[in-house]
């Protein structure tokens, strides 16, 4: 079935995939994810939603199924109970505590940071990451962001599997709640490379990486026409930045 990205409404939470739901990983200190008697990690993350759409605008991007296999119809062609492909979320870094934890911070001054991404199981999984970051790239060009940056982890964070093996200055990253995980709930360093970020600060485990977006729109053009060729044997239509419209 066709897809299309657009922005997270906050009256759609309750479509988004469980664990993106109930993830406040990046949302909350550590020392409070740590307590097993956390209120509702949902409500919680409903609640950082609305303060950062509220106090800075779209923090977030999903891609959802539409129906019609027009993806560029209007609102009333899409499905009002259109499953969730995948989800990004993003913000600038004073609104994520845990980003301020990660040695290999802080992010820099006129950058937003791309916290989390998630992509369900299906024939599209291994192209959404891709058009999720473009679709990110788009709304950021639009609102004049100067880059995007991420923190990633590497193959060797398999090593901090051993608590006894994890450095007090990396305890504060991998301390989780529920069903969160370090493997989880921080992007993959090769996925943001692929996808054009470049290291700006090496580190064993959880390296910062960076995208200039003042060559986002080049990026995204390039995305797109990749996009292009796979869809179409892919039978799946997906314009990079679609309106923001929800399939909801």
């Amino acid at each position: 079935m066709p897809a299309r990205t657009t922005p997270l409404r906050l009256e759609a939470f309750e479509q988004l995939p469980k664990h993106a739901r109930r993830c406040v990983y990046w949302e909350m200190e550590p020392s409070a994810t740590a307590d097993a008697h956390l209120s509702d990690p949902e409500f919680e993350k409903e609640a950082w939603l609305s303060m950062v759409m509220l106090e800075w605008g779209s923090c977030g991007q999903v891609a959802v199924e539409c129906a019609g296999g027009d993806d560029d119809g209007p609102p009333q062609e899409l499905l009002d109970d259109a499953t969730c492909l995948g989800y990004a979320f993003y913000a600038p870094p004073t609104a994520v505590p845990r980003a301020r934890h990660f040695p290999s911070g802080p992010v820099s001054a006129d950058a937003v940071l791309l916290t989390s991404m998630g992509v369900e199981p299906g024939d599209a999984a291994d192209v959404l990451p891709r058009t999720l970051i473009a679709a990110v790239v788009g709304d950021l060009v639009r609102r004049g962001a100067r880059a995007l940056e991420a923190f990633g982890r590497t193959s060797e964070v398999a090593e901090l599997l051993d608590p006894r093996a994890v450095p007090p200055d990396i305890k504060p990253v991998v301390d989780v709640l529920g069903d969160c995980s370090v493997d989880q709930c921080v992007l993959d360093a090769d996925l943001l490379q692929d996808a054009g970020f470049v290291v700006v600060t090496q580190h064993r485990y959880f390296p910062r990486l960076r995208l200039e977006l003042e060559q986002g729109l080049g990026w995204k053009a390039d995305v797109e026409a990749a996009l292009e060729r796979l869809l179409e044997s892919a039978q799946l239509q997906q314009p990079v930045g679609a309106g923001s419209s929800p399939c909801y």
